[in-house]
């Protein structure tokens, strides 16, 4: 899988009240859910963001409650992946059983900033910032994770493999 697009630069400990603020919880609808996502921090984000972008933020992000909406709410408002130097262990979980997948980078995002293109390529380990030229390896997601990504979360992967099976 490979990804381009405008970064959207955030940083440590966005938690999942500021994903998707509470308050929105009332619906499981995840593209009413994608018109909130993250306006407690960045009030202008799901009025700009476009299909392809992608998130890059710093420690921890993810952290809060278990709540699957978060990774949700991003995927649903076009978000191709999120590059962070660490993720909270259940949104880690929750953006793979979605299908939203997500980059764990330490300290090596130092030099992408708000505005940067990147373009990332899953398979490879491979990403670029296309606005500074510097190119830097990517942990390479394992095979299964980039096809539950690929397949739209782990549900229609499920699906895919039950359907090959009765094949």
């Amino acid at each position: 899988m490979r990804f381009t697009g405008k970064v959207w630069r955030y940083g440590d400990n966005v938690d999942t009240d500021v994903i998707i603020p509470a308050r929105y919880l009332n619906t499981a609808n995840m593209k009413e859910l994608a018109a909130h996502a993250m306006e407690d921090i960045d009030p202008t984000f799901a009025g700009r963001v476009e299909a392809g972008d992608i998130i890059v933020a710093g420690k921890n992000f993810g952290c809060g409650s278990s709540r699957e909406h978060a990774p949700g709410a991003l995927k649903a408002a076009g978000v191709a992946c999120v590059v962070a130097e660490s993720f909270a262990r259940i949104f880690y979980r929750n953006a793979i059983n979605i299908g939203l997948p997500l980059i764990e980078l330490g300290e090596g995002d130092n030099n992408i900033k708000a505005g940067d293109t990147l373009a990332v390529d899953l398979a490879a380990g491979e990403a670029e910032n296309l606005a500074t030229g510097e190119k830097f390896a990517i942990p390479a997601l394992p095979g299964f994770i980039q096809d539950i990504a690929q397949a739209g979360g782990l549900v229609p992967y499920t699906q895919q493999l039950l359907a090959k099976k009765k094949a």
